[in-house]
């Protein structure tokens, strides 16, 4: 018998937290103090006891504020410094954003000299091999989403050379929940479990696929129960247990415009929407100049700021050239520096247009001073069109958010799979934070189910024919 319960205590997944209590070094500091809200700082306070944890919050709920401020207690416990890593031009912006919180974070791009002293430092993911990992106590990735490539040189640096490190944070918006691979990912950086481990104890191959897997039926409750110890998934302080108020989005208005591009196929009589890949590439290279017109006479009849996106170099040439406002256009060939000077010259109000691709900007920047944007037509991709479309519509957003989408009438395809995609994306979500709503209250907030005590107020009577 000893042996059969040494065997299943093997197949338990422990929950092991390696981080500390803040208070410990202080009692009478408490990170709450740092103007977050409660939700806020019952995250950070989670995050510290844990020591590794993945903080997976919709946008505008404050990761950056709290990215900086664990950092900054891992920094003063410790007594050596903690690295933010983030996307290009998203460290500056979280240098701003750290200070109004008094956090000083200091964005370098070369290993800081000396390396004992307990300061915070942000820098670019580019950057990361001018750094040493043992010098530091703890890293952040930023939009750490970045590492959610199975195959991708980026990953599998960020997992194998910054494992080293003793305190670890993922922070991202809400990953696909359907993207199981990524959040094995994010495990595997964390030192939770690789994704090997991962796929063995909770999954099982979809068909004859080896790159398609699902959940086992029997191990969906304990998966999700894995999932809740070391990550908080997080649409809404309510999913914790806290009230709303103040995070109550604004209205969305999505305007699409349609222009007549498409052309019959060899022998045929009518024009029909793209279907395969390289129909999909052409229907959008015929397209780009009507598309472009639309486009242009939009923004450039506009006296407001506006975001365009785009997703091939042949649009972004026509667009320079096509709108006649103070714009900025940021290119994936641009230098660093250069594309930096771009995106935060949008940020502080510099220009009134940016044109640029979802690929470049589209992940971490926050630009609520904003509120219209435009697509000049789309891809495949939903995580890349949601993503952008969050740099505005965010928590935090004063005014109605619109949202411009210029397509051909040969795109049908492309505009029917990121619809599907985005019911799909709504459905799991919901699901995810179902099972898991219970379970991260208890570990985040230690909240309790309720019971009510039973007070018996009637004497109980045996009927007569039971005696």
């Amino acid at each position: 018998m000893d042996d059969y319960d040494s065997f299943l205590e093997r197949k338990r997944f422990n929950d092991v937290s390696v981080g500390f209590d803040a208070t410990l070094r202080d009692p009478d500091y408490d990170v709450s103090d740092l103007r977050l809200f409660p939700f806020q700082a019952s995250l950070v306070k989670w995050a510290l006891a844990r020591g590794r944890a993945a903080l997976f919050e919709d946008t505008g709920l404050g990761k950056t504020a709290q990215q900086c401020i664990w950092a900054n207690e891992v920094a003063k416990y410790t007594g050596r410094p903690v690295l933010i890593f983030a996307p290009l031009a998203v460290a500056k912006q979280t240098e701003e954003e750290a200070a109004k919180f008094g956090v000083r974070v200091r964005y370098t791009r070369e290993q800081p000299s000396p390396c004992s002293d307990p300061a915070v430092y942000v820098t670019n993911y580019e950057m990361q091999q001018q750094f040493a990992p043992e010098y530091f106590s703890g890293v952040v990735l930023d939009e750490s989403s970045i590492i959610k490539n199975q195959t991708g040189r980026t990953r599998t640096e960020m997992i194998e050379r910054w494992g080293v490190v003793p305190y670890r944070l993922s922070c991202t918006a809400t990953p696909s929940p359907n993207d199981f691979m990524e959040l094995g990912n994010q495990a595997q950086f964390l030192g939770i479990m690789s994704v090997a481990e991962m796929l063995a104890m909770f999954f099982t191959h979809d068909g004859s696929s080896t790159q398609s897997w699902r959940l086992k039926g029997h191990g969906r409750r304990k998966f999700w129960e894995w999932l809740s110890t070391w990550a908080a998934f997080v649409r809404k302080p309510s999913d914790l247990g806290f009230s709303d108020d103040g995070y109550d989005l604004p209205s969305l208005n999505v305007i699409e415009h349609e222009v007549q591009a498409a052309k019959p196929a060899d022998g045929g009589l009518f024009a029909v929407p793209a279907q395969t890949l390289t129909e999909r590439r052409r229907a959008k290279k015929d397209s780009i100049e009507a598309r472009v017109k639309v486009a242009a006479d939009i923004v450039n009849a506009s006296d407001e700021a506006w975001i365009i996106w785009c997703h091939l170099n042949d649009e972004q040439d026509a667009l320079e050239k096509a709108i006649t406002r103070n714009a900025v256009s940021v290119r994936g060939s641009d230098t660093m520096d250069k594309k930096e000077r771009g995106l935060v010259g949008f940020s502080h109000g510099d220009y009134d247009v940016i044109i640029t691709k979802p690929s470049i900007a589209g992940f971490g920047m926050n630009w609520q001073h904003t509120h219209n944007t435009l697509f000049v037509g789309l891809d495949d991709s939903f995580e890349k069109f949601y993503q952008a479309v969050r740099r505005q519509y965010r928590f935090g957003q004063a005014h109605a958010v619109n949202v411009y989408i210029v397509t051909s009438d040969g795109e049908g395809a492309i505009k029917a799979n990121i619809e599907r995609k985005k019911r799909q994306h709504e459905e799991m979500a919901e699901e995810m934070v179902h099972h898991m709503r219970d379970i991260m209250q208890r570990h985040i907030i230690g909240a309790s189910v309720e019971k009510t005590d039973y007070n018996a107020n009637l004497t109980m009577e045996i009927p007569e024919w039971l005696k």
